[in-house]
């Protein structure tokens, strides 16, 4: 039996709702961070990268590459492209130089702290506009939301 009761149309309901929903979400709080930040804003696939290594420092591409679910190359040329702008380092492995390991510098953390801590305003600001009902709410759907994404997430990884 599955782990929930809901029907076919109530699900497809929800899995729609979502869809629309979360990128509008996001593009909303990325536009805003865009209009403060006050260095150009890495794009969003920069972005999730540079956070991932900050997460997990030392980690090679391929395993960001898996992390993050995107192409090992299209991580790599992401690589390139922050280690030109001088966001992330890096260092090869001691014992097989053809692995290398990732590090933030110093500019990408401040960086990364900035636009989240925009970003966080931003959303925050927003949340104080919702009924003390809402917030249950999406307090509540915190975790569903995660479990969904680690659902996501393990179903594209196999």
């Amino acid at each position: 039996m599955p782990p929930h009761s809901a029907s076919a149309q109530d699900l497809d309901h929800v899995a729609a709702g979502l869809v629309a929903c979360l990128p509008a979400l996001s593009r909303a709080i990325e536009r805003h961070a865009d209009r403060e930040f006050p260095h150009p804003k890495p794009p969003e696939a920069q972005l999730a990268l540079l956070r991932h290594v900050g997460a997990h420092e030392g980690v090679t591409v391929r395993q960001a590459a898996e992390a993050l679910l995107i192409k090992p190359n299209n991580v790599s040329a992401l690589v390139t492209q922050l280690t030109e702008q001088g966001l992330l380092e890096r260092r090869p492995d001691p014992a097989d130089k053809r692995v290398a390991h990732l590090h933030l510098t110093g500019t990408a953390r401040a960086r990364i702290t900035e636009v989240d801590a925009l970003m966080g305003a931003h959303l925050a600001r927003a949340l104080r506009n919702l009924t003390d009902g809402e917030m249950d709410a999406l307090g509540s759907a915190l975790g569903a939301l995660n479990s969904l994404s680690r659902h996501l997430h393990g179903h594209i990884t196999r």
